[in-house]
């Protein structure tokens, strides 16, 4: 069942009242942390796709325009922490905010959302968010790659609504979303989603993770039949020494999407498995193989293949790269990446002539830094 707007929002405020009213006798907060930082990412890539000048290639994210050195992004980051408040906000502009992120209003707003401690340690947040779903992350400076798998590309980047907190040990971190929708800041029909996210440190080397979404995000107009969309990832994060090692994979179960009667369940599923291996003090190696799976076209495009075939996309890759930081805040990246759709998918075109496969190279520099450290904290 899904909840209605008001009733999905009275029953998150109920349950938080009610496990913090034991909190409201606590003494006020005595210590508080401010940072500002900054991160940038400029870029160079080659896409043999020619879909013209400075327009966006398919599954743009990261390094998004073909033989235009261009600004990934510029990002700004403001965050507030304290005994028993919190909050959060972070802008961003470039082609990153341009193509990844929500439309404007709100593409420059990567985050923005404020939290309260209710009980021990248990918060409550509410506003914007990037996206709790998934393996990798968006950004270069945060993935071993530059760019992120087409499976990550169709998951969410974003999302907005409520989200509860609880970190009962220092291993284990549990939370609880309220929606709006799928990869939207604004909803777009009267019912709620919903999300949870379990992270677990098995050692200072392993890391496991479970996420999922449920949600009907179907426009108010097709809401019967429902559209109910069930998502499951699961990653695994291992680091020894000069080994680091990233799994994940997703499925999608979504009510009645089949492509040919819309009237049964559809699926979908991705995997990705990247390795990188540290060479020397400041240059490392990586490689990344992942697995895309839409037949039902469930987040992916209807298309008409060469066979005649009504289909979703059906695609693999894979990624090789080299990393150089000249210091511990900043990076250079060269990758290239091949994605070879299944036979008779030919998406990309060059030269005028339909093809099933991609070859992308692209170089990436990027530089974080704190401000506040920086910029505003008098030298002796």
């Amino acid at each position: 069942m899904i909840l209605t707007g008001k009733k999905a929002f009275l029953l998150m405020l109920t349950i938080c009242l009610l496990i913090g009213g034991k909190s409201m006798g606590q003494k006020i907060d005595t210590v508080s942390t401010l940072s500002i930082t900054a991160y940038a990412d400029a870029y160079y890539a080659y896409y043999t796709d020619s879909v013209g000048p400075d327009k966006f290639q398919k599954f743009p994210n990261t390094s998004p325009k073909s033989n235009t050195p261009s600004l990934n992004v510029a990002q700004l980051s403001v965050q507030y922490n304290s005994d028993k408040i919190r909050a959060a906000a972070v802008f961003c502009y470039g082609d990153f905010a341009n193509c990844t992120w929500a439309p404007a209003p709100y593409n420059n707003i990567m985050e923005a959302h404020i939290g309260f401690k209710v009980y021990s340690k248990l918060w409550i947040d509410a506003g914007f968010f990037r996206t709790h779903f998934g393996t990798e992350f968006l950004l270069p400076v945060e993935n071993i790659t530059s760019s992120i798998a087409v499976g990550t590309y169709y998951e969410p980047a974003y999302e907005s609504g409520i989200k509860l907190n609880f970190d009962p040990t220092a291993k284990l971190e549990i939370n609880l979303f309220l929606l709006n929708g799928y990869n939207m800041f604004v909803d777009n029909n009267n019912t709620k989603s919903f999300g949870m996210g379990i992270t677990y440190t098995v050692n200072d080397k392993l890391g496991i993770g479970y996420t999922n979404y449920i949600g009907d995000d179907t426009p108010p107009a097709l809401l019967d039949p429902p559209h109910l969309r069930i998502a499951h990832n699961v990653f695994l994060n291992y680091s020894h020494k000069k080994i680091k090692l990233q799994l994940g994979a997703d499925y999608f179960t979504q009510q009645n999407s089949d492509i040919a009667t819309n009237k049964s369940t559809a699926t979908m599923y991705s995997a990705l498995a990247t390795a990188r291996y540290q060479v020397g003090k400041k240059a490392g190696i990586y490689c990344r193989g992942e697995v895309f799976r839409d037949p039902d076209a469930i987040v992916s495009p209807v298309l008409t293949d060469h066979a005649g075939n009504k289909t979703g996309y059906k695609l693999w890759g894979i990624t090789a790269g080299f990393e150089y930081k000249p210091t511990e805040n900043s990076y250079i990246k060269l990758e290239s990446r091949l994605l070879q759709m299944d036979k008779d998918q030919y998406i990309y075109v060059q030269n005028g002539i339909g093809q099933n496969a991609r070859y992308e190279i692209m170089i990436n520099g990027g530089v974080s830094f704190d401000l506040l450290k920086n910029f505003f904290t008098r030298k002796e």
